[in-house]
């Protein structure tokens, strides 16, 4: 099976790196993309929308051989979702590392703007329960790796017209949330509760970890990455 993994925010196809071989072991093709206007200055990225990452997927998803498995992590799983969106057909299963299928219409989030670019924010822009794992040489070695993303795309709203993807199963794996927590926050989240709830064939499962597993825990998101896909 082609596995298509789509990184972050911030992060390009490297930092999958620590998940290639166990997949590959399984009998799996792992494919990490670096996207469009990552690490780009706002002079060849200013214009780059949500759809661009998308169709750079979708264009991914277009060369494979047969049917494929999309893997979005944080911000990625708006990339993913949309991806599933223009090809229902060809993906066999969604999986989100530490984030929700995203509703029509929302975006990632907001961050700082500098330089016509968004750069990583550093570690302390994030919640605690995100980066406690995270020792000090993981961070410094994950931050000079880190490359600005395009201005745009973080509040660009997903457009999402196919309601086939809701016969897509997906896989939540989330850092430190249980299903039951889960879907009680999906609970109070409007659409995304609605999106969730709309998808036919779904399942939750807890890595333990923060928001960045395939940096503190890779043999963790390795296994359950395998598990999901078989």
């Amino acid at each position: 099976m082609d596995i298509f993994l789509v990184p972050g925010l911030w992060l390009d196809a490297g930092s999958w790196a620590p998940v290639l071989e166990p997949l590959r072991a399984a009998g799996h093709t792992p494919r990490p993309l670096t996207l469009p206007g990552v690490g780009v200055p706002a002079s060849g990225s200013a214009d780059l929308r949500m759809h661009d990452w998308i169709a750079a997927v979708v264009a991914a998803i277009d060369e494979a051989q047969g049917d494929v498995v999309l893997v979005g992590h944080s911000g990625g799983g708006n990339v993913i979702w949309g991806a599933v969106d223009a090809r229902p057909d060809r993906v066999r299963r969604a999986v989100f590392v530490d984030t929700v299928p995203p509703p029509n219409g929302s975006g990632i989030s907001e961050f700082p703007v500098v330089d016509g670019v968004i750069p990583f924010p550093g570690w302390d822009f994030f919640d605690a329960v995100d980066v406690e794992d995270l020792d000090a040489p993981t961070r410094a070695a994950a931050a000079a790796t880190a490359q600005s993303v395009p201005a745009q795309v973080p509040t660009d709203p997903i457009a999402l017209t196919d309601p086939r993807r809701y016969d897509v199963p997906a896989t939540l794996l989330m850092g430190s949330l249980t299903q039951p927590e889960l879907e009680g926050y999906l609970e109070q989240w409007g659409s995304y509760g609605d999106e969730y709830r709309s998808i036919r064939d779904t399942e939750v499962v807890r890595i333990g970890s923060g928001h960045w597993p395939q940096y503190s825990a890779p043999e963790r998101l390795a296994e359950l990455l395998v598990a999901a896909v078989r």
